[in-house]
């Protein structure tokens, strides 16, 4: 098995938009969601992610976050196994957020670092 990470995207400008039921709905279908892919064995851990944050650059230079020019941030993510990447897309579509179109989400591989 290989390991993967979803990065979960949404759009930042709906903050606060959403009613109390909706979000609760969505966090019980997420959990439910992660639940099941513990039950298969693909889930490996995952959080999500307050929206404060900071850059850092060569210069040690830090910007505050969210920031005003960016509607998209990552709110979370979720590390998971895998046959292959088209296994690991497909876990990401069975995502009841991205099935109902509040989130994105980008699959990425994890390169496997052999030990020396």
């Amino acid at each position: 098995m290989k390991k993967f990470l979803l990065l979960i995207r949404e759009d930042i400008t709906n903050d606060g938009n959403t009613t109390d039921e909706s979000f609760h709905a969505g966090i019980q279908a997420m959990t439910k969601w992660v639940e099941e892919l513990a039950e298969s064995g693909n889930y490996l851990g995952g959080e999500p992610l307050q929206s404060e944050g900071r850059y850092v650059s060569k210069d040690f230079i830090l910007s505050d976050g969210p920031f005003i020019e960016s509607k998209e941030a990552i709110s979370g993510y979720v590390f998971i196994q895998a046959e292959n990447i088209n296994q690991a897309v497909s876990i990401a579509q069975s995502c009841p957020e991205v099935t109902a179109g509040n989130i994105l989400v980008e699959v990425r591989p994890i390169i496997e670092m052999e030990d020396e």
